[in-house]
């Protein structure tokens, strides 16, 4: 049984009006119009749901239980325009964000604290992962937007836009013997040195892979995997070889505490882009805009880089 609600305010309004002529008047609508849709509203329920045989219409037992109900209903419904309005207004809401491991790691963070400061009312969650699994939440629509290093796989359901670059430095243990080293080094000092890669199917893998390559160190290094940038700088801390490592994983650490040193090697790694990635068909939230125009502007929202360090 389908119960039309058009209908059942008209009831409504003739049950706090005693009368349908006084609640014709209040929805501009003619007595008899009143009258046929409450009549109709009968017809559905198989029930008399007003009195009629007095001065005053007087809803039946069973017309007070639906008056209860119908009010229920069109104060649901209020409450709810009155949420959709303060979602889209940002006083409520809810935002999830996806990011690469060493995006979601150290720059996400500091992103959605200013996000927090503007938009304080809006609750804020994290999702962390590699590309892939980054990539295959947005697919599935699980998250709606997602900062990733490098960006996600090319494909036809999802846009990546650019919004920032990162370099790859090399970090050895404070007071590593190349640290002290005068000018920039060159690769083939570094061939007696073990690298600590990350892991398989993480975009700083590929990255750390391509810049040996371009070294042409590849072949004459020792190796050894670590999972996820934070493993990486304490084992780099405890002396267990050098890493390359995006420059916002590590500025605390060479600045501050001094556990990290940075080792210039010529030719620097070439940037690679920090991209914005959700997919094509996909709405986004008032949040999820609100985050991504944060995301584009100029105003020193995203963490400082190593740029200003001497290397």
């Amino acid at each position: 049984m389908e119960l039309n609600l058009h209908r059942l305010w008209i009831f409504l309004k003739v049950v706090e009006h005693q009368g349908f002529s006084a609640a014709a008047h209040e929805l501009y609508m003619s007595q008899p119009s009143v009258s046929n849709q409450v009549r109709r509203l009968e017809q559905t329920l198989k029930v008399t749901l007003v009195d009629r045989s007095g001065a005053r219409a007087r809803p039946t037992a069973e017309g007070e239980v639906l008056a209860a109900y119908a009010k229920r209903v069109f104060l649901l419904a209020d409450e709810a325009v009155a949420a959709v309005q303060q979602v889209s207004s940002l006083e409520h809401g809810r935002l999830m964000v996806g990011g690469s491991t060493t995006v979601g790691t150290y720059l996400l963070p500091a992103l959605l604290a200013r996000f927090r400061e503007r938009y304080p009312g809006v609750e804020c969650d994290v999702f962390v992962g590699n590309n892939k699994a980054v990539a295959e939440r947005l697919l599935a629509g699980d998250i709606g937007i997602a900062v990733v290093a490098g960006g996600p796989s090319a494909t036809a359901q999802l846009l990546v836009e650019p919004v920032l670059e990162e370099r790859l430095v090399l970090v050895a243990r404070g007071g590593h013997p190349l640290a002290g080293h005068t000018g920039t080094l060159e690769p083939e000092l570094l061939s007696g040195e073990c690298f600590l890669m990350r892991e398989p199917g993480s975009h700083t893998r590929t990255e750390q892979e391509r810049v040996l390559e371009s070294w042409g160190i590849s072949e004459s290094v020792s190796r050894s995997d670590v999972w996820g940038p934070e493993a990486v700088k304490q084992c780099v801390g405890a002396g267990l070889g050098v890493a390359l490592i995006s420059e916002h994983a590590i500025v605390d650490d060479v600045e501050r505490s001094g556990a990290l040193a940075i080792l210039p090697v010529h030719p620097e790694p070439s940037p690679r882009p920090v991209s914005l990635a959700r997919r094509r068909d996909r709405l986004l939230s008032p949040a999820e805009r609100a985050f991504v125009q944060l995301l584009r502007s100029p105003d020193g929202s995203w963490p400082r880089e190593l740029g200003h360090l001497e290397q």
